[in-house]
């Protein structure tokens, strides 16, 4: 049975990524010339939505943040392979490729494995935001797989909009409300707040998220610790009272809102269906 394969790769004027591109197109070639597999190979910035459509398997050599910008173009039908093309582990600048879990070392075998069905498939929660504007239209952002930011889009300027979730309903003063998937609070979430904060129980970790309201005051923090930073499966609603706001997911594209649109985030996005080879994606978060 031949396989609809693509590649998307990170383009860069690096050797090392040059010589890891080189490398997966020749094996990937070889299960060509086998008949296994029918590839196409484009640059991340060739790429198109269409382009993933009805395909068996997606290959993304890169590192986290190729991954992550390309996750938003797939859905929850495909399952897709991340390999670093510059591992930390052969060099202190390259990727940590968190979700990158095969090489160009072990990629033959890694592929064999994906081909097989015999890769782990982590069915990876992610966020999603809809937008409605005052005059009832719609808009849902793309699906990101670490997190999403709901802010003004000047950030000297301070983020001021009605808080609902739950029984949580209150007006608030922040840079800006930072949601993360469990998966993505390694990235930017690490570095505005702490986890440890909020009670997180490992059979919550595919229906809740991470929510911190970025910068506010100290006292709001005190009197209000739920709407300040939560573990919570509710959605999150916005009541944007700023002229000009966004939702950024991954820290990639950016959806515009004005001053009276409601924002309701969620984890009802669809699922990325992420292989890997040594072990689940929630053992590397043990292991961090």
């Amino acid at each position: 049975m031949t396989r609809d394969v693509l590649m998307v790769y990170k383009k860069t004027h690096e050797p090392v990524h040059d010589e890891s591109l080189a490398a997966v197109r020749g094996t990937l070639e070889e299960f060509v010339a086998d008949g296994r597999v029918r590839l196409d190979v484009k640059a991340r910035e060739k790429v198109s939505r269409a382009d993933f459509i009805g395909r068996d398997l997606v290959i993304i050599l890169g590192g986290d943040g190729t991954l992550t910008s390309i996750s938003h173009n797939i859905d929850s039908s495909t399952p897709v392979m991340g390999v670093n093309s510059h591992p930390r582990d052969n060099d202190p600048d390259g990727s940590l490729g968190f979700f990158m879990d095969s090489t160009v070392a072990t990629f033959p075998t890694d592929l064999e494995a994906a081909l097989a069905g015999e890769a782990i498939v982590n069915s990876l929660p992610r966020l999603q935001a809809t937008i409605t504007s005052t005059s009832g239209n719609k808009i849902v952002s793309d699906p990101a797989l670490n997190d999403l930011l709901v802010a003004n889009t000047h950030q000297y300027a301070p983020s001021k909009y009605r808080l609902q979730r739950g029984e949580i309903d209150l007006e608030q003063h922040s840079s800006g409300l930072l949601f993360s998937t469990y998966v993505g609070q390694g990235a930017w979430f690490a570095h505005i707040a702490d986890s440890s904060e909020v009670a997180i129980a490992e059979d919550e970790i595919d229906s809740h998220y991470l929510v911190v309201a970025r910068d506010l005051y100290r006292a709001e923090r005190g009197a209000h610790p739920e709407a300040y930073i939560a573990w919570t499966n509710e959605v999150t609603v916005l009541t944007s009272d700023m002229h000009r706001g966004y939702v950024v997911p991954d820290g990639w594209d950016e959806y515009h809102f004005n001053r009276g649109a409601t924002i309701s985030v969620s984890l009802d996005a669809p699922r990325l269906n992420l292989l890997t080879f040594k072990g689940k994606i929630t053992d590397k978060m043990q292991r961090k």
